[in-house]
């Protein structure tokens, strides 16, 4: 009996292997560069405006005093800003922050808490960012609420418990320890200490967006949520996790805010939610989500102050300062629309 040869057997349509082909992909993409250039791009903004700040208003602008004020000024807003680049990568948004700037700063200085000196009212505002953080996250994560609705919805609730708390008025801090951290004697090297825990801030989350397993997992979840379930990643339990984060960064920030102030208010963080978001876009996260970077948020942050501070310098009015904002936030928008691998169809 003669068998057919090994090659014979693995003839035929059904057995025959599929065709290779392979494609010709080209050089890589320079992702790394083109991230360089956006940051260039933006210190480029950055010098332009000092450059300006310079010649229109050279004592008063490039004072050591100003400059202070004007990193002191960033600070608070770019604490919030780091927490929200983190939600924008992952694809949600938190529209609360302001609102939760202002309850956690007033809850930090009621007299019962201010009762506990330093410590209890560090402790209060980031207890409070983080309770409040807590229900956002559980809202959208597992209660499938969308982001947009859950977060303004914490928006009006947080003012609505400031207000009803403050009864409208404003609560002076008493306690030396927390003031002192705004005077000049409490400077480092001729830092301010709001400045320090930014830096400090900006670094973790560097860290920990590009550098832990919690970064890849967040920028997986905001380019394709579908395809980070199907690779292991709890994606409710991270969505809880960021807003948890954005809770922190506000509570950090909003202690920040009473050292600057020296007070709690209601009206505190007004609109810090659009001023956050608006840095974050022009800083290079996409607003789709999947991609972000903490130092262009961070870049971000410094060219609005900057602007602030060269339209206060000059009396000029606000309404063309927002112009201006708004003008740039649209800008950015049509940059990312251009660039981005999602624009094209």
């Amino acid at each position: 009996m003669t068998h057919p040869a090994p090659s014979a057997r693995r003839s035929g349509p059904d057995r025959a292997p599929a065709p290779v082909t392979l494609k010709k992909s080209g050089p890589p993409r320079p992702l790394g560069l083109r991230v360089d250039l956006h940051t260039l791009s933006l210190l480029g903004i950055l010098a332009v405006l000092v450059a300006v700040g310079g010649i229109t208003e050279p004592e008063a602008f490039l004072d050591t005093g100003n400059l202070q004020l004007v990193l002191t000024q960033a600070s608070v807003i770019g604490v919030v800003t780091v927490g929200m680049t983190f939600v924008i990568t992952s694809g949600g948004i938190d529209l609360s922050v302001g609102a939760m700037v202002a309850l956690a700063s007033v809850w930090a200085t009621t007299l019962a808490t201010q009762e506990y000196g330093f410590a209890g009212i560090v402790f209060t505002a980031v207890l409070v960012g983080l309770g409040v953080g807590l229900v956002n996250g559980v809202l959208i994560a597992y209660g499938r609420v969308v982001p947009f609705i859950a977060t303004l919805a914490m928006l009006a609730s947080a003012r609505g418990v400031a207000l009803m708390i403050t009864d409208g008025k404003t609560q002076i801090v008493t306690v030396t320890s927390v003031l002192d951290l705004g005077l000049p004697r409490s400077y480092v090297l001729g830092i301010p200490p709001l400045v320090l825990i930014f830096a400090a801030v900006t670094v973790a989350g560097w860290l920990l967006l590009n550098r832990t397993t919690f970064g890849r997992r967040t920028v997986a979840v905001g380019g394709n949520a579908e395809a980070a379930r199907l690779a292991g990643i709890d994606v409710r339990r991270q969505r809880l996790y960021l807003y948890l984060l954005s809770g922190l960064c506000c509570g950090i920030a909003a202690f920040m805010l009473i050292v600057l102030s020296g007070s709690g208010q209601n009206t505190n963080g007004n609109l810090y939610e659009l001023d956050a978001i608006a840095a974050a876009i022009i800083g290079g996260t996409l607003l789709s989500g999947g991609k972000g970077t903490i130092v262009g948020s961070v870049l971000g942050v410094l060219v609005f102050t900057t602007i602030t501070n060269i339209f206060a310098l000059n009396n000029l009015q606000s309404d063309v300062q927002q112009i201006a904002k708004g003008a740039i936030i649209v800008a950015a928008v049509l940059v990312q629309g251009r660039t981005s691998p999602r624009a094209e169809t």
